[in-house]
This record gives C-alpha cells, sequence and structure tokens, in this order.
C-alpha cells in the first residue's frame, strides 16, 4: 500500500475495526485477519497497532471485552457496545458521503478524452 493510502486508513482504523465486529463478538488475532482477509490484503494492522486501538475504543465505551477461557489458550474477546453500533453507522455514513463527493469529484479523469495516467497536457 502507498503512503498516502496508509493515511487514509490510519484515519479510518476505528471504523473498520468496528465493522469486523458488527456480526459478533472476536479476539484480537481473529479481527486481524478478518480485517486482511475482508479488504483483500490491502489492511493489514499490527498487534502493536490494533491492541491500543482496542483499548482506546474500549475506554470509550464502544466495545467491550471479556475473558474467554473456553479453550487452552485464554484470550481477550471484543463485542460492539450499543453506543458503538451507533458510532459505526454514523462513520458509515459520513464515509459513503464522502466516497460519493470523491467519485463525484474525480469523475471527469475517467471521461472519454481525459488525460491518461503519468502524461501532461
Amino acid at each position: 500500500m502507498e503512503k498516502s493510502s496508509e493515511g487514509m486508513l490510519r484515519g479510518n482504523l476505528d471504523l473498520l475495526v468496528l465493522s469486523t465486529l458488527l456480526d459478533g463478538e472476536k479476539h484480537g488475532y481473529l479481527i486481524q485477519k478478518n480485517l486482511q482477509r475482508s479488504s483483500d490484503g490491502l489492511v493489514s494492522i499490527q498487534a502493536g497497532t490494533l491492541y491500543p486501538l482496542l483499548h482506546r475504543l474500549e475506554a470509550d465505551h464502544l466495545i467491550r471485552s471479556r475473558w474467554d477461557e473456553s479453550t487452552k489458550r485464554r484470550r481477550k474477546c471484543y463485542e460492539l457496545t450499543r453506543a458503538g453500533q451507533k458510532r459505526l453507522h454514523s462513520q458509515a455514513v459520513q464515509w459513503r458521503e464522502y466516497v460519493a463527493c470523491v467519485q463525484k469529484m474525480l469523475q471527469p479523469l475517467f471521461e472519454p478524452g481525459a488525460i491518461p495516467a503519468g502524461e501532461t497536457p
């Protein structure tokens, strides 16, 4: 991923992480894998980035955690709170509006006769 794409990603990590919890609780490693799989490998978050983000989302009452001890390995599972669901919906609506705006503004680049990438007039 290009550096500019990484900056856009960093600004939207909350939205992406909250979206992975929409279908139920997950532990951190599963959140990482879900983000990577659902983005076709474009989103790859390291544990050193993910866990502080999860702790912040929990402190903001957007997610809650519990210890799962049903397997040999004890692990922390995270799920959306009602406030987290509301934030996710709000951010998703804002993101959709933003994407529509950018698409509208960039549309002339994709019309016949537009300047091809890498060329100047």
